[in-house]
């Protein structure tokens, strides 16, 4: 996955390279993403000093909407997009069919689980990282 940030940069997962990664799927119209968020955010600021981290990947459309919901729910970890709905490159990729939509990856890039919520994340983590 390498695809455009919010500020106008590009960021690859292969940065993450050496944490345990989330990738999410989702967007800002996606109100069950939207609803899931603050759950998320409790799970990030749980582990991330462990060595997990997190990778947005929007299927928004609309670079405006994308940011504000970004702003708006406070998602303090890194996003990209290529602004092309269900056709993002990277959803294509992974197979996503409906969102919100996750991929844990270990810290050499492998795929441990799909579909993860918040509290079955957590219990992951705790297996993986220690709680």
């Amino acid at each position: 996955i390498k695809q455009n940030t919010p500020d106008g940069g590009t960021f690859a997962l292969s940065q993450l390279r050496g944490k345990v990664v989330l990738i999410d799927f989702w967007a800002s119209w996606c109100r069950p993403c939207r609803i899931e968020n603050p759950n998320v955010k409790k799970v990030y600021a749980k582990y991330k000093s462990k060595g997990f981290e997190i990778l947005g990947v929007s299927l928004d459309r609309d670079q405006a909407a994308w940011v504000k919901a970004i702003k708006d729910d406070g998602l303090p970890w890194k996003h990209v997009s290529d602004l092309g709905f269900w056709q993002n490159a990277a959803a294509q990729e992974y197979g996503v069919q409906s969102i919100p939509y996750t991929v844990l990856v270990d810290r050499d890039g492998n795929i441990i689980e799909k579909g993860l919520r918040a509290h079955d994340l957590d219990a992951k983590l705790a297996e993986i990282l220690g709680s």
